[in-house]
């Protein structure tokens, strides 16, 4: 399968290329009069182009759809084998990779591989060449893999590929580390975005064009779909809900400043807040833990909320109760039709979202937010690696 267009951003037919494969994705099945007057391109060249697309492996000729009456004209899909996209979610001690086919549906999830990244370029080559096996052992050949994409916490500029929280050289973005070791196009993102994107394009004909979501795991961030694209601001550090100066409560953030809102809604809140508590003397089935290893690891926190720790689950509900707080100015300046909460913190269920909802319903502007749905992600995990996949096709697309 010859894919040369998909990396030809100056030849006219390789645009138009382009051009059909997106109106595919947003469209589904499409015929050839419909190409022709979304592009304003001749039938005969469309025909001509389908007809490429077809040969090398990337349109599927779907059949004939009824009409009123005359002709029935032939539709035409995404061929779903045309290739496939990685993404790559990588965390502080650990990284997820998922596998989508052309029309986006995942093939692969993989997740929790132990891994501990460094800033040094030897982590990351050893960390890519990990990427390879792993997808070659779940039976993706990678030379049928048509570009990855790649998220990181912290500030990431997607469009230079550098990232300030993992530092290789002045001279070689971060991004293009990856091009180099994985032979494919690859595009970089910050985590909370790629969720968003990924919670996004998972909704299809259900998403709102005008939706947040928000990252709540060690830390705290967000992302913005205004008018159906990913929002990204001046420099493309946008989202950053975390470091809002909301709270008084003269605790230091991870940034150097005081009274950001991560450091009363996030896991690393959360597991503070359960600290201080043991040490004053709360009962807990959490204390043991403490007690042995002088420590308590997040997901320790998150298995006795699911457990019924009295403790556990009202701290979450702080947390959430917090949260809302943040969420209300959002949708105060926003006005979103729709507030998605993912990351780690979510198996809190009903002990998370119900404080959020309470506090949104008390704080933000009623006509603002009643038109506002809020829910919990419905994929979990598997949020940042899914939107890493759709982000690397609509970097390679130019969607």
């Amino acid at each position: 399968m010859t894919n040369s267009f998909l990396n030809d951003n100056s030849g006219k037919n390789a645009q138009i290329k382009r051009a059909i494969l997106r109106l595919c994705i947003s469209h589904d099945e499409s015929s050839i009069s419909f190409f022709s007057k979304s592009l304003g391109i001749s039938v005969p060249t469309i025909t001509k182009l389908i007809g490429e697309l077809i040969d090398d492996g990337f349109l599927l000729d779907e059949g004939k759809i009824g009409t009123s009456g005359g002709r029935r004209p032939s539709i035409f899909g995404l061929n779903p084998s045309a290739g496939y996209f990685v993404g790559i979610d990588i965390a502080r001690h650990h990284f997820h990779i998922a596998v989508t086919d052309f029309k986006g549906n995942m093939l692969k999830y993989i997740e929790d591989i132990e891994f501990v990244l460094e800033s040094n370029s030897q982590s990351f080559r050893e960390m890519c060449r990990m990427v390879k096996d792993y997808v070659v052992a779940a039976g993706i050949p990678w030379i049928k893999v048509l570009s990855a994409g790649v998220s990181l916490s912290g500030r990431v500029n997607p469009e230079e590929g550098y990232s300030l929280t993992y530092f290789v050289s002045d001279d070689l973005p971060l991004k293009d580390l990856f091009q180099r070791e994985l032979n494919i196009p690859v595009s970089i993102e910050n985590d909370s975005r790629a969720l968003t994107y990924g919670e996004y394009m998972m909704l299809g004909k259900n998403a709102n064009k005008d939706m947040i979501a928000i990252n709540l795991s060690w830390g705290l961030g967000m992302g913005m779909i205004l008018d159906g694209q990913l929002y990204y601001g001046k420099s493309g550090f946008s989202g950053e809900i975390g470091h809002f100066p909301l709270l008084d409560n003269d605790i230091m953030c991870r940034c150097g400043k005081v009274g950001c809102l991560e450091t009363g809604a996030s896991g690393s809140a959360l597991h503070r807040m359960i600290i201080e508590k043991l040490k004053a003397g709360r009962r807990s089935s959490l204390y043991n833990i403490y007690k042995e290893n002088g420590d308590i690891e997040l997901s320790d926190i998150l298995k006795a909320v699911q457990d019924g720790d009295v403790l556990a689950i009202e701290c979450i509900g702080i947390i959430g109760e917090t949260l809302g707080r943040g969420i209300s100015g959002i949708i105060n300046i926003f006005n979103p039709g729709m507030v998605i909460i993912g990351g780690r913190l979510i198996v809190g269920k009903d002990h998370l979202i119900l404080p959020i909802r309470t506090a949104v319903n008390r704080l933000s502007m009623e006509r603002v937010s009643s038109d506002t749905k809020i829910r919990l992600s419905t994929l979990g995990r598997k949020a940042i690696a899914i939107g890493d996949c759709f982000l690397s096709r609509k970097k390679l697309l130019g969607i």
